[in-house]
Parts: C-alpha cells; structure tokens; sequence
C-alpha cells in the first residue's frame, strides 16, 4: 500500500455497464474509425484480336432440390464467346480439370493467355 491507496481494487463492471453510464451522462465514446485498404485499381481487359489469344476460366457450382451441389467448370474463348467446354458433376478434382484442359489443348492448340478471376497466365512453355 502506497499512501493509503490499495492498486490491488478491482471494479466489477463489464464493458455494457460502462457504456450504459456514458449514455445516461451524455459523455461521447470515442469510435475509432475502420482502417480503409488502399487498393490498386485494376487492369483494364485486353481484347482479344484472334482465337486462341485468351481463354478464360471459370468453376460455378449449383444445388439440386435434393440438396446435392453440382460443380461446373468453364472454358471460354474471349475471342469470339465460343465455350470450348463445360465438365459437370458433383467433385471436380484437379486431374479431371487438367485432362479437360489438355483435351481441348489438343483439339485447339495452346492459348497465349488464360485468364481466371482477373488473373492472367500466360504460356512459359
């Protein structure tokens, strides 16, 4: 004990019972502000000039009244809208999407970009 005040004393109120008093005392709570995330804007979309510049890809899942989800993958060529492919079924494991891949590869050749969720890859091969 140091001048006769004990540090030890704890208070029993939780955080409703102080902000409960503030209100009623009319006193202001300081409310820290949301820290923003500061973002690049992103590229803008090339346009493809022929068939075969840039494939885009996409999974899309679905549910069946039964509750059963279905999942889709997609295959587009974004030079003329043409879908190369759509496989369907309840799992889509990555062999599965790899042997679509090379199939429509080898029935089209190689594009020079795929693009999936704005992500480009192009070929290093």
């Amino acid at each position: 004990m140091q001048d006769g005040i004990d540090r030890r004393v704890t208070f029993t109120w939780n955080h409703k019972r102080i902000y409960r008093i503030y209100r009623e005392l009319e006193l202001n709570l300081r409310i820290k502000p949301r820290k923003r995330l500061v973002r690049d804007k992103p590229e803008a979309l090339t346009v493809p000039l022929a068939i075969n510049q840039v494939w885009s890809i996409d999974f899309m899942y679905d549910q069946l009244e039964d509750g059963r989800s279905i999942r889709l993958f997609n295959i587009i060529d974004d030079f003329n809208r043409e879908d190369l492919g759509i496989e369907v079924d309840f799992s889509l494991p990555s062999e599965r999407v790899i042997r679509s891949l090379d199939q429509i590869i080898g029935w089209r050749g190689k594009p020079c970009v795929i693009r999936a969720d704005n992500v480009l890859w192009s070929r290093t091969h």
